[in-house]
């Protein structure tokens, strides 16, 4: 069944028959979910690294061959224009840094990059590259290992080339889980799904994949994030090699926000992860949350999960406790309750915020 129209993942194939059969191999053997879809760009050129470290959020200049990490680009008010995943392979003079992002912003993201090279020795371009994604605790036995050429799994956020072009990194996952992607030339794709089929890797729609990145918390650009999203607000601040931030680097277009709200520590809003009554119609992305009446936050990503029930993403009001009562608005109102264990821990005083306070309260 294909994706429906009014979705972000149109042109994807959005189950092939029994979407909750496939979300439960995901959780005990190993699918594959075909996100071909998805924009890939390649840098080449020996300043690319320094050059891409210029202008967005992460620490890039000392990352080794084979790293994998997320990176934005900001604007000018440290609100997240761009989120993609970057792969490193090969050296600085000789290497390539791939890119893949949403669909959606593929033509963007290029266009940005291009108009931003200047005289660096930095060469943006579109990639015939299609992602793959592979989930299951399974992939790391051997008959799947095989199929996809490797002796054992790569380390964590570690990519390693294929012989036949593309590569396979390995993605952060739950406790017990596997998840790797696979970025291989698109006209390799149906031979690399025959491939995995024959080695027992399931074929799985991108229901199966959402149902799983929701019930993990986390969140995708423009579905999850609306034009005001600053990273603090959806997890993507985190310790180097976790987060998409890394707060310890050199001047970048929206770093003075960014730097602000970390060491006041007062982000406006926060990810959480939604419970919805199922007994009617689902609400739809950007749908307002409700508390008698007054809006406190925004629908993001809406799925139904095998295990969970129609669970949500939803951009809330900072300081909305767990047992708040709440309504979507829209067409289709529904009651949503908020999942106590998707919440940030409480707000750790930044650095700024703790000055300030002995100013006013006359402390040392």
């Amino acid at each position: 069944m294909p994706v429906p129209a009014h979705s972000p993942d149109f042109g994807a194939v959005w189950h092939y028959g029994d979407p909750f059969s496939e979300q439960r191999s995901a959780e005990h053997d190993a699918v594959v979910v075909d996100r071909s879809h998805r924009a890939v760009l390649s840098l080449t050129g020996a300043e690319r690294r320094a050059w891409l470290h210029s202008i967005s959020t992460q620490h890039l200049t000392a990352l080794a061959d084979g790293a994998c990490t997320e990176n934005l680009s900001l604007d000018g008010q440290g609100r997240v224009e761009d989120h993609w995943q970057q792969t490193e392979l090969g050296s600085d003079s000789g290497g390539v840094t791939y890119l893949d992002t949403e669909p959606r912003r593929g033509e963007a993201l290029l266009g940005y990059l291009q108009k931003m090279v200047f005289w660096s020795d930095a060469q943006p371009a579109a990639a015939d590259l299609a992602v793959l994604s592979l989930i299951g605790p399974k992939l790391a036995e051997p008959e799947a290992l095989a199929a996809l050429g490797l002796d054992t799994l790569p380390d964590m956020s570690i990519a390693v080339g294929l012989p036949g072009g593309g590569f396979v990194r390995r993605m952060r996952a739950t406790a017990g889980q596997v998840e790797l992607d696979l970025v291989v030339p698109r006209a390799d794709v149906e031979a690399w799904l025959d491939r995995l089929a024959a080695a027992g890797v399931r074929r799985a729609g991108v229901w199966t994949y959402e149902a799983h990145r929701v019930a993990a918390r986390r969140p995708r650009l423009g579905v999850d994030t609306d034009e005001r999203t600053i990273p603090h607000e959806v997890g993507w601040i985190g310790p180097p090699g976790l987060g998409a931030v890394h707060l310890d680097k050199g001047c970048y277009r929206g770093q003075e926000t960014v730097a602000r709200v970390h060491n006041l520590g007062r982000p406006p809003r926060m990810l959480a992860l939604l419970h919805l009554d199922g007994s009617g119609e689902r609400p739809a992305t950007g749908d307002p949350l409700l508390v008698d009446g007054r809006a406190v936050g925004r629908m993001g990503t809406v799925v139904d999960h095998v295990d969970l029930g129609p669970i949500a993403l939803a951009l809330l009001k900072r300081g909305i406790t767990a047992g708040t009562s709440l309504t979507t608005g829209g067409e289709h109102p529904v009651p949503a309750e908020i999942d106590p264990d998707s919440l940030p821990v409480a707000d750790e005083t930044g650095a700024g915020r703790r000055a300030v306070e002995r100013l006013r309260g006359g402390g040392v």
